[in-house]
């Protein structure tokens, strides 16, 4: 596969994680890309995994993975058992990883066309079924093919936060899995957290204290360097589905009174 040349940011000071960007060496020129412009990407082949796994030294798809697979294989369930639907598929990076764990179905969601072209160019078999569409606004045909394939996993990876996956497109996609059906994701550590705005810590709570879900293990881990050389922290979070959500009643986003997350101890909460 092609590669590229790049380069990172080294006049500016520390960026946030969403307006973090490179710069990529095409057609004779060189081209700023932000790291959240996923469809311009996608478009380009083999860049996504060049500056996220290659520059940035990105783990998440290959740690959510062993944690599910651990997670599995101490509560005695075969990966070959599960149906698995991937919320923010992407390319199909994560996909290749859970057919490693041994898993026969995968079924892939995402909201851009783009990242349906990428997956079938790049990892053309990896997905049972792919389906590009807006989990805030089902359609009922597509909520049908997804349906079909009557799924009891639930995975994303690196994906929610930053506005690219709201809580309620995540609550539909749970919503899609079985009760007593696996869930495993991952959000930055500072999602978690008393102050995050963007709601996830405030429904993953919710879950906690509602039985919802039962949490089987968290880790806090390295997901990548950032473009100025600092770690950013994420927590990969494996827990068994034991009801569905209520869409309406989602609790809101209030940040500052969300209350400390109970999946974050002491020495989960540093980075």
């Amino acid at each position: 596969m092609r590669r590229y040349e790049i380069r990172l940011p080294v006049s500016e000071g520390p960026l946030s994680q969403d307006r973090e960007y490179c710069e990529v060496h095409l057609d004779g020129g060189w081209r700023r890309i932000r790291f959240h412009e996923y469809a311009e990407i996608y478009a380009i082949p083999g860049l996504y995994e060049q500056i996220f796994y290659d520059v940035l030294a990105c783990a998440s798809h290959r740690r959510i993975s062993w944690t599910l697979g651990d997670a599995l294989s101490e509560s005695g369930d075969s990966p070959s058992s599960l149906r698995v639907l991937e919320l923010g598929a992407g390319n199909g990076v994560v996909g290749e990883e859970l057919r490693g764990l041994g898993i026969k179905k995968v079924v892939g969601v995402d909201i851009l066309p783009e990242a349906d072209m990428a997956a079938r160019r790049d990892r053309s078999g990896i997905y049972d079924d792919y389906v590009v569409a807006d989990l805030t606004a089902l359609r009922d045909e597509e909520r049908t093919r997804i349906a079909r394939h009557e799924l009891n996993c639930l995975v994303t990876v690196a994906a929610l936060g930053f506005g690219d996956i709201p809580p309620e497109a995540f609550a539909t996609a749970f919503n899609l899995v079985a009760p007593s059906g696996w869930v495993a994701f991952n959000a930055k550590v500072d999602f978690l957290r008393d102050s995050d705005s963007t709601g996830f810590a405030r429904l993953v709570r919710y879950m906690i204290q509602t039985g919802t879900i039962e949490i089987d293990a968290y880790r806090r881990y390295c997901h990548r360097r950032s473009t100025s050389g600092s770690r950013l922290y994420y927590l990969a979070i494996i827990a068994r589905k034991r009801n569905h959500l209520d869409i309406d009643r989602l609790p809101e986003a209030r940040p500052g009174d969300a209350g400390v997350s109970p999946l974050l101890p002491v020495s989960a909460t540093g980075g």
